[in-house]
């Protein structure tokens, strides 16, 4: 910590509820504790192309509340070659910054690993709303997501039993059934399908019949 004076902040991926306020957290904690920051637009895209401003208190000031990330986000294949990194890397040098804070997912953190190796030390605030990074309970922006899940399915459920209508829902997640599991905890849903677990159309249509059958015409699978 002795040779850091200057810290790099950056979202990287898909944006996430929370970021917003991480951002907003780390540049004051920092700032208050004799760091200068500096923000890094678009990810490592803007890392490569040096979209690199500086930021003060001020910088940060009424985002707490906003959605997405002020700072932006975007996918670089640039950063995925050994030039781009480099290019990445020097960039940061010759903007004086020491260490870097990424918000992000697995993606980005396999990115920060990158620039660890090149002697830049990183630090990784799990920011996903798929809940799918170990050591942590609960990742930025997952609990936001499945309350926005929630009432969707809620609001589907309705009309399921308005018209008689079982309904499929897909929410996200990707290789993670977090969301989809506390959705249909939340929502009292009769099936939920997650990638963790095998599963078998033919055993899903077996249970909605036999749900029909006893007279529950407005299933709800997730």
């Amino acid at each position: 910590m002795a040779g850091i004076k200057c810290i790099g902040i950056l979202t990287s991926g898909g944006d996430a509820p929370g970021m917003n306020a991480a951002i907003r957290a780390v540049t004051r904690s920092a700032i208050y504790n004799g760091f200068a920051v500096k923000g890094i637009m678009r990810g490592y895209k803007g890392l490569v192309y040096n979209e690199i401003v500086e930021f003060k208190s001020q910088s940060v000031s009424n985002i707490i509340q906003l959605g997405g990330t002020i700072l932006k986000t975007a996918r670089s294949q640039e950063f995925t070659t050994a030039e781009g990194r480099k290019a990445a890397y020097d960039n940061m040098v010759a903007a004086g910054i020491n260490a870097l804070v990424v918000i992000g997912g697995d993606g980005s953190f396999n990115g920060a690993m990158h620039l660890c190796e090149l002697g830049i030390p990183c630090v990784g605030i799990p920011g996903t709303i798929d809940n799918d990074l170990g050591y942590t309970e609960a990742t930025l922006g997952y609990d936001t997501a499945v309350n926005v899940c929630v009432e969707a399915v809620r609001s589907i459920r309705a009309t399921s039993r308005s018209h008689d209508r079982p309904a499929v829902v897909q929410v996200m997640g990707r290789n993670s059934g977090d969301i989809a599991m506390k959705t249909a905890m939340a929502t009292g849903a009769e099936m939920v399908v997650v990638p963790e677990m095998d599963w078998d159309v033919d055993v899903l249509a077996a249970r909605l019949n036999g749900l029909i059958a006893k007279g529950n015409t407005r299933a709800t699978l997730v």
